[in-house]
């Protein structure tokens, strides 16, 4: 039916989905009863009359009229077809209309099919339309059965009847219609609220995607990529000293190599089970920091540069989650690797301390310094890829709510300072 059709296809029923539901299968039951009714009769009283075939024949092209609008309206609601009948929706209630009209010339038991057609013509005329059609409908149906009675006059019951079902039928359909329009509102609402999830699932994992990039990226700058820094200058070096026939430091130099290149397989299949270091599973941040520091004086040694690496601790050590030992970790790593490649430091000093509500990790180095206004050495990635350092160390450090500093000036050394609150520890280990 081209009119009260079902607003909420394929949507959970609620109360006024329901009740529209209701209201459209008795409208369609209720045309249907009266009509079979109207013909019955038709053909029961019509004697040897040939006529009352041509009147039944009008009355199955009605029902042909009315069941095709519907099975249209049908099939588009449910998406099964993309034409769209609303548009033909007024033309075929005047098809229904007209023939109605006609039927009811013919005869007084199609009177009652003006009720059902009320509920079309409220439902898909403006009111100030539907009204006045309605009360010459109902006008018509008063005169085919005063014409039907065979009174000079029309009789009380004639004219109340058709004036009150009429009454009735406008109250109920104008109430339909609001129910109509609810149920509409509720499908519109669904639809915009699995649009919204829809839009903020794809947004949250844009943003898990991003996320993990980030980290990822972390990752591999303070790791691998330090390590294969690390390998590829130590390499030349050797190369160098092979060269210059010192074969006794090319062979320390292979030697660092090979243990970097060991330290990084360890740190590339650790990266794959799970993004922690290898150098904190079996030995305490402390130990760590102290290898770390060891191991720079080392490498860089085996470079021929002179660089004393220090490491520092004060305070009672406390036991910190494994976010905060690899975060501080990695901080360290990245801090030393600019000053073995950039600093041209003689001293670097690394100093851990726990201070009851925070721990503290500084990273001095006496080298050659730089102006962080004016260069923000490290904020952001070059295209080479590198440039990544600090931009990775603070996202860390911002990630466990905590705060990182940079002090330097040219031909005064530089300090990297790192805070991490222990109270977030104490609420996460007490939740």
């Amino acid at each position: 039916m081209l009119g009260p059709a079902d607003p909420l296809s394929g949507l959970d029923a609620a109360p006024s989905v329901a009740i529209v539901r209701v209201l459209r299968l008795t409208l369609h039951v209720g045309f249907a009863a009266l009509l079979g009714v109207a013909v019955l009769r038709l053909l029961l009283s019509g004697g040897g009359d040939p006529i009352r075939y041509a009147w039944a024949g009008t009355a199955f092209v009605l029902a042909g009229v009315y069941l095709a609008g519907t099975i249209m309206e049908k099939r588009f609601a449910v998406g099964s077809t993309g034409f769209d009948p609303h548009r033909y929706g007024v033309l075929w209630l005047g098809i229904v209309t007209a023939l109605w009209a006609v039927l009811l010339a013919g005869s007084s038991d199609f009177a009652w099919l003006a009720f059902p057609l009320f509920f079309l013509h409220l439902h898909l005329l403006p009111r100030r339309i539907a009204l006045p059609t309605i009360a010459v409908m109902t006008a018509a149906v008063i005169a085919a059965q005063w014409a039907a009675s065979g009174l000079p006059a029309p009789h009380l019951a004639i004219v109340l009847g058709p004036i009150f079902g009429a009454a009735f039928a406008v109250v109920t359909g104008l109430a339909y219609r609001a129910l109509y329009r609810e149920a509409a509102n509720q499908r519109r609402a669904a639809d915009e609220l699995r649009r919204t999830r829809a839009e903020l699932a794809a947004s949250q994992h844009d943003a898990g995607v991003l996320a993990e990039r980030g980290r990822l990226a972390r990752e591999i700058h303070d790791t691998l990529a330090q390590g294969l820094s690390s390998i590829v200058l130590m390499a030349r070096a050797a190369e160098k000293s092979l060269a210059d026939g010192d074969t006794a430091t090319a062979a320390a130099r292979f030697a660092t190599v090979q243990q970097t290149a060991s330290d990084n397989l360890a740190e590339a299949r650790n990266f794959v089970r799970g993004l922690s270091s290898p150098q904190l599973q079996e030995t305490s941040l402390v130990e760590a920091l102290r290898r770390l520091c060891e191991g720079t004086e080392t490498s860089t040694a085996a470079r021929g540069i002179a660089l004393r690496c220090r490491f520092e601790f004060d305070g009672d050590a406390a036991e910190l989650p494994q976010p905060y030992r690899v975060t501080l970790l990695r901080a360290a790593q990245a801090s030393l690797a600019n000053v073995r490649d950039h600093a041209k430091a003689s001293n670097a000093v690394v100093t851990v301390a726990f201070l009851g509500t925070e721990v503290t990790m500084d990273i001095y180095d006496d080298g050659v310094g730089f102006d962080p206004a004016g260069s923000r050495a490290g904020t952001r990635a070059r295209t080479d890829g590198s440039g990544f350092g600090l931009r990775s160390l603070q996202e860390r450090v911002r990630a466990l709510k905590g705060s990182l500093e940079l002090e330097s000036s040219p031909g005064e050394g530089t300090v990297v300072a790192i805070r991490l609150p222990l109270d977030e520890v104490s609420e996460s280990e007490e939740r």
